[in-house]
């Protein structure tokens, strides 16, 4: 159990290191958790920064979920002997879940971080590549439909547990309970989000919904 223990740290000691801070200071100092939501994440360094600031947080965010599923998991540490005892499996998916957890609760920053979608499309790229197609499919569908990035987040999050469930879920347990576990952390944290959607304060990207224009076409001719 020490590899899994010392490895799971390392991961969420990685994780921890956030994109939005690191292109921040970059930037001369630029602090997006106090902007906007206050979310250290991509979809807030995009409000309140830019398409290029927010490219940079999400390659680093997501890059954070690659290397901790991806690499961590192989590392040979120094008085840490691999361990036959812990699945090769399990270790990759504790690891990466570390990841997602730093990003969220990063040591380094207060535990303030982020809500941990884009690092957790990190390590499926490295756990479950063949899912991002699906998550892809799901977060856009939901985007255009309603316009609700939080929405979209959370939903593919949801279909990727009931896609494994549908399509190979005695093949890939370890991999749908990974994925069902992340898609009630990712719920968890959107929770201001779904608070939003309720009282009407979420923000919505009208422009692209499929059907905004004609929607407000129809709310302009009521009187």
């Amino acid at each position: 159990m020490l590899e899994l223990g010392v490895k799971f740290l390392i991961s969420y000691f990685i994780g921890s290191l956030m994109g939005a801070i690191i292109i921040g200071r970059l930037r001369g100092g630029v602090d997006i958790r106090t902007m906007g939501s206050g979310n250290a994440g991509g979809t807030n360094a995009l409000r309140t920064q830019g398409a290029g600031f927010a490219l940079g947080v999400v390659i680093i965010d997501i890059g954070k979920g690659v290397i901790g599923a991806g690499f961590v998991p192989g590392l040979e540490l120094p008085f840490v002997a691999q361990d036959a005892e812990v699945s090769r499996i399990w270790l990759t998916l504790c690891c990466g879940a570390a990841a997602v957890f730093g990003h969220v609760w990063p040591i380094y920053h207060r535990f303030r971080g982020g809500k941990g979608a884009a690092t957790l499309v990190g390590t499926l790229i490295i756990v479950g590549p063949k899912l991002i197609l699906v998550l892809i499919l799901v977060w856009a569908s939901m985007l255009v439909f309603t316009g609700f990035v939080g929405l979209a987040t959370m939903s593919a999050a949801v279909a990727l547990p009931v896609w494994i469930a549908v399509t190979r879920l005695s093949a890939e347990q370890p991999l749908f309970i990974y994925c069902a576990m992340m898609a009630g952390f990712i719920i968890l944290w959107h929770r201001s989000n779904i608070q939003g959607m309720r009282d009407g304060s979420e923000p919505r990207n009208t422009k692209l919904m499929l059907f905004s224009s004609k929607r407000r076409a129809v709310d302009d001719e009521q009187p």
